[in-house]
């Protein structure tokens, strides 16, 4: 007989959610109403802040100059914009002084004192002694934020000049010929683990998230764009924009005619009201990754798209149930997951968009689940909008750059002491925003609001809406060490779930660059150092290459060559070229020929092609005929994705939606729907029966092994052809006008 207290009885798991509605029902309420009433004045305190600083601080002259700051169309206007504010204020004297708490000025000046010293002398080891100490991430508090934040453009003297001269010693170690290419090698190893890399990350905001179009035209325009790029909900479609189209493409790509390829949410009202009836969600599932492929150049796997680019594109997602732990999706941990699908489950807020699986590209281009239980994912940024920790683990980042576009933070957002290229208006930049009762009053209701927050969580007051935990949508870190908000308006909070036109999206370019501006001159410091490691690096492998003996493949490869660690995005393109010359080394050792004529063979047929490829892979001091010896270890090296070879007529036109499906044979576009999650996946032509209560994603429903071998391509074909006989026409035209 069960025991009725036993911690599994029904009676006792009664009583703990009685236990818990009791709880919920007696605090949560009390402490809901006081996070309203907070919440109040805090909004009345940020427009008194605002009031203070129109009638005080901004008057006459400084006003004029600032309307003239605002009003830049370019990023050299702005600056020399940004110049005359410093000058009329007089912060051009905090430049020239060294006397500042937030960094050490003796231990700056007796660094670049050394490092010149060393340089002029030629002496390349101990240069590479003294880099070895102070290239590393905020050294002596120089890429203190406090340090940019004093004045609109620039920082101290000294600091600049410190950046300068690091940046120098560095390529004068790279160009340096008395020390051995091991020693270089070895040292900028080391250095790029000391400073790390940069990552941009942007977050979710629904329709506000297309302000981060602007900031990524800010860093494109002044060639500033990091390589490590991270996107949830939103700001992941942005990301995949950014990560699957070179420089060239994206110049051309991001302009307000890009509106015209932003149509999520063109459905009318009726239409989405019956699909959350039905559903529970307002948008469809099928209809978005139709809609995305434009941006991650069709069915984009992540290893395709970083070894397109260079850049590493990251994707933030969570898994349905409440207690497994995010995913950031990558080139390293999802290689062959679809980018679009990965957007997708990103996106999918609880009541907007059901949870999807999560789809990755088979060795024939074929689509399948990407895990094996056919879990389903959701939104990332209900757990963790910003992966900081992550990055840093995944790519070594140890500097971000976050643009921030949540509605429900972008309101919290306050530098009481000024930002990056934004000081306080009055005492010379010494001052408080709004005075400091003000400020102070704003930071204690913030604080307060926060410790509600975290009493809910803590005590597991929050309800389960939509069956989702929102506990942690108020107690993340959002911000990163340089951050940038961009500035909403109230029109944006009525149309968060409204498609922008032309004019708006061009209006969100022009202030997503206008927020950036302020923050390339640190970013660009940064990157100065930052690319100067990489560019040794690189020489340096490549010099490498060059001098590895090719003529003696006999010799027995040593433990060390056996296993090659791959630092994740620090190899980028010339990775790929190592990889492609090691093939062609293969394929000449081998006497084969993938060259139509050659031999009495001329119609290779597509099964030797690839038996050829994977036999390529092979170690040469094994053959290819015999089984390898026990003790044999296979070289480890970056592996090609498993998708078909990346061929320039295959992104001839990347605008072009039709050019990412084959045309084969038409079959029902009712099949997409089996790749999502329950009913939200239909098509708005085509809903499912009210009787038909099957789910064509339970692995255990036995139609796996029915959808592994359907190819996604196809249904989008089919999808694509039952536009009309002009649609491919008009997808082209309109990829040509943008």
């Amino acid at each position: 007989m069960e025991d009725p207290m036993s911690p599994q009885s029904p009676r006792n798991e009664w009583d703990g959610g009685v236990e818990k509605l009791t709880a919920t029902s007696d605090f949560a309420g009390f402490l809901f109403l006081i996070i309203w009433l907070e919440f109040s004045i805090y909004v009345v305190t940020r427009q008194f802040v605002n009031l203070f600083e129109w009638l005080v601080a901004w008057r006459g002259m400084k006003r004029s100059l600032r309307k003239n700051l605002r009003n830049a169309s370019t990023y050299p206007q702005w600056v020399e914009a940004a110049c005359e504010m410093d000058d009329y204020m007089g912060l051009n004297e905090w430049k020239e002084s060294n006397d500042d708490s937030y960094f050490d000025a003796q231990l700056v000046r007796r660094v670049r004192a050394t490092l010149s010293r060393l340089r002029a002398a030629k002496d390349t080891r101990g240069l590479m002694e003294a880099l070895a100490v102070c290239v590393r991430p905020n050294f002596a508090g120089t890429e203190n934020a406090k340090m940019y934040s004093e004045t609109f453009y620039g920082t101290k003297r000294l600091v600049e000049a410190h950046v300068q001269e690091v940046a120098a010693c560095l390529d004068f170690v790279r160009q340096a010929t008395d020390v051995s290419l091991e020693e270089k090698r070895g040292f900028f190893r080391g250095i790029n683990k000391n400073y790390g890399s940069s990552a941009l990350c942007l977050s979710g905001g629904a329709c506000m998230g297309y302000y981060h179009f602007g900031v990524i035209r800010g860093f494109l325009d002044a060639d500033l764009l990091p390589r490590v790029v991270t996107g949830t909900s939103a700001g992941g479609l942005i990301a995949a924009l950014v990560c699957t189209h070179t420089n060239a493409e994206l110049k051309q790509l991001i302009r307000p005619e890009l509106a015209d390829k932003i149509t999520a949410c063109e459905d009318p009202f009726s239409t989405w009201v019956r699909r959350w009836w039905k559903t529970g969600a307002r948008f469809s599932a099928v209809e978005w990754a139709r809609k995305a492929m434009f941006f991650t150049h069709g069915s984009m796997t992540f290893k395709e798209a970083y070894e397109r680019t260079g850049r590493a594109l990251n994707v933030s997602v969570v898994p349905a149930d409440r207690y497994s732990p995010t995913i950031l999706l990558n080139h390293l941990t999802a290689p062959n997951c679809t980018i679009w699908s990965a957007i997708i489950a990103s996106a999918a807020v609880p009541g907007i968009l059901n949870p999807v699986v999560l789809m990755s590209k088979s060795r024939d281009g074929t689509l399948k689940p990407h895990n094996l239980g056919g879990s389903r994912f959701k939104d990332g940024s209900l757990r963790e909008d910003i992966p900081l920790g992550s990055l840093h683990t995944q790519f070594n980042c140890n500097f971000s750059i976050v643009s921030q576009t949540n509605p429900h933070i972008h309101l919290f957002f306050f530098a009481p002491r000024g930002k990056v290229g934004r000081p306080v208006a009055h005492r010379k930049g010494k001052g408080w925003r709004g005075g400091f009762i003000l400020s102070a009053l704003e930071s204690y209701i913030k604080l307060d609001l926060s410790k509600h927050f975290k009493v809910i969580r803590d005590l597991d007051l929050m309800p389960q809406l939509l069956q989702s935990d929102w506990s942690g949508v108020f107690l993340q870190r959002f911000s990163g060490d340089l951050t940038l908000t961009p500035r909403s308006t109230v029109r944006d909070w009525f149309h968060l779930l409204d498609d922008p036109d032309r004019a708006q999206l061009g209006r969100m370019i022009k202030v997503g660059q206008r927020v950036t501006w302020p923050a390339l001159h640190m970013a660009g410091n940064r990157m100065l150092i930052e690319r100067s490691i990489q560019r040794g690096r690189q020489e340096c492998r490549l010099a490498a290459n060059r001098d590895r003996p090719t003529t003696d493949q006999t010799e027995p490869s040593t433990p060390r060559d056996r296993l090659q660690l791959q630092i994740p995005i620090e190899s980028d393109a010339d990775n790929a070229i190592r990889l492609r010359e090691r093939q062609k080394e293969h394929r000449e050792r081998n006497g084969s020929s993938l060259v139509p004529g050659a031999g009495d063979d001329n119609a290779i047929t597509v099964k030797r092609r690839r038996g050829r490829r994977i036999r390529d892979q092979l170690d040469p001091t094994v053959p290819h005929n015999s089984n390898p010896p026990h003790s044999h270890t296979p070289v480890h090296s970056r592996s090609q994705s498993v998708s078909s070879p990346l061929s320039p007529r295959r992104f001839a036109n990347p605008f072009n939606f039709s050019s990412f499906a084959k045309r084969r044979n038409s079959r029902s576009t009712m099949s997409i729907a089996r790749w999502f999650a329950g009913s939200s996946s239909e098509s708005d032509s085509d809903l499912p029966d009210d009787d038909d209560d099957s789910d064509p994603l339970d692995m255990d429903s036995g139609q796996d092994a029915a959808a592994n071998d359907y190819p996604f391509d196809e249904a989008v074909s089919s999808q694509v052809e039952s536009d009309g006989p002009d649609a491919d026409r008009q997808r082209t035209r309109v990829s040509q006008d943008i």
